[in-house]
């Protein structure tokens, strides 16, 4: 049953995907995406595909990390946008725009290094403290705050990149274009491979630092290293997707009740499955309000808040079952 859940979840990841080539301003039919001499094609090629693989990567990268993190701090309420991880790797953009880097390896490499920071600050917090799972949370509220205050008082201070940085504040993938999303696209798929073939590892990790030690695994080690991929992972998505809020919370749980909680099934499924929501969200923020179009990141955000009032009541503390 499980395997059909999966192969169900990438037929519907591929539709998603056929959808967000045609839909928008302009209608665009399967037909049309293959003829090369037209304006249609120009559109397909240079706007549509794009914006749909950033929309899959940073669904896919997301929605991994919020697996790892999970599993690391044992707390399924902790996410890449809850703890501080996507703002940190927000305020590594801002400070590169700041000195003029608005694309590249650059800015890849600067969310990956705050997103980096904002969550081996709130791991060693938590194990240094011996906080409650319910504490790990309010200390990434914590440190998210004190992050989006940086980059708020950057922005103050230097005007014009508050222009610069609007839309990727909110959370949005207008304007996505091949060269901007390419180092970023490589660092997402290679940490998903990496972490991938780490599974097993997570699980005992997932298990307890005692549990995994008597297992042969070294646990702060193996937690560094699993941290660092879910800054990869979050911050290369980031990069480009801007602060998409509640993908790495809502992905992981609802994969969990569908494919169980062994990371071998949960993270390749949960990464299909969150590619597939953001894509779905993007189609619905350039349609919902035509020929007006929303930022995705207020599309996510109506959905996930509810999602995490509900998890947050059902689960007290991200410890339930």
């Amino acid at each position: 049953m499980k395997k059909h859940v999966f192969w169900i979840a990438a037929a519907c990841c591929v539709l998603a995907a056929v959808l967000s080539l045609c839909v928008g301003a302009v209608w665009l039919s399967p037909a049309e995406l293959f003829d090369g001499n037209t304006a249609e094609w120009r559109i397909f090629r240079y706007v549509r595909l794009p914006r749909t693989a950033a929309c899959m990567l940073a669904g896919a990268g997301l929605a991994a990390a919020g697996v790892v993190i999970q599993g690391v701090l044992a707390n399924r309420l902790a996410s890449p946008g809850i703890i501080g991880v996507n703002a940190g790797a927000g305020l590594g953009v801002t400070i590169c725009c700041a000195f003029g880097a608005l694309y590249g390896w650059t800015v890849a490499g600067a969310a990956f290094l705050g997103a980096l920071l904002a969550v081996l600050a709130v791991a060693f917090a938590a194990q240094k403290t011996s906080a409650s799972r319910s504490a790990v949370i309010l200390g990434g509220v914590a440190v998210n705050s004190f992050l989006t205050a940086v980059s708020e008082g950057i922005i103050t201070l230097l005007p014009e990149i508050g222009v610069i940085t609007s839309d990727f504040r909110t959370g949005g993938f207008s304007g996505i274009s091949a060269s901007r999303l390419f180092p970023a696209g490589i660092m997402i798929i290679f940490g998903l491979v990496i972490v991938i073939s780490l599974s097993s590892e997570l699980d005992l990790l997932s298990m307890g630092e005692e549990t995994a030690q008597g297992l042969g695994l070294s646990a702060k080690k193996a937690r560094t290293i699993f941290l660092a991929l879910a800054a990869l992972l979050a911050g290369a998505s980031v990069s480009f997707a801007g602060l998409l809020g509640f993908v790495g919370l809502i992905v992981p749980n609802i994969a969990r009740k569908l494919v169980g909680g062994e990371s071998r099934r949960l993270l390749p499924f949960s990464a299909v499955f969150g590619a597939t929501m953001v894509t779905l969200c993007d189609c619905a923020a350039r349609t919902l309000f035509a020929p007006y179009e929303i930022p995705t990141g207020i599309v996510m955000s109506a959905i996930g808040a509810p999602f995490f009032i509900l998890l947050l009541l059902r689960h007290k503390g991200g410890h339930g079952s």
